[in-house]
């Protein structure tokens, strides 16, 4: 059985080789990706897109239309669409009594 102190020193060492064999296969895929660059004729944009070019572009909300009223407050005329957040008028009281038409 190893002592304590010969498993650190075999440790250390596959550190140590770890670390030289990352830093070779880095070196060599830095130079096969560079070779298919210059093969291709591509650029940084082709390669690594943009991520907002990966998101769906989302319609802003002045381009959705606009959305008739459903509720009316009666003393003050105020009206929801019932999009968004709760009128203060309207919290706590039953929608249906504000319902227009």
């Amino acid at each position: 059985m190893s002592s304590l102190q010969d498993l650190i020193a075999q440790r250390e060492a596959l550190d140590k080789q770890i670390a030289e064999t990352r830093k070779q296969e880095i070196a060599d895929a830095v130079k096969q990706v560079k070779a298919l660059v210059t093969e291709y004729g591509l650029s940084a944009s082709d390669v690594f897109p943009s991520s907002n070019s990966a998101k769906t572009v989302k319609t802003p909300v002045q381009a959705r239309g606009k959305v008739a009223p459903k509720y009316r407050d009666p003393a003050t005329g105020n009206t929801w669409t019932g999009r968004g957040r709760t009128p203060l008028w309207l919290t706590g009281h039953d929608k249906s009594k504000f319902l227009i038409g």
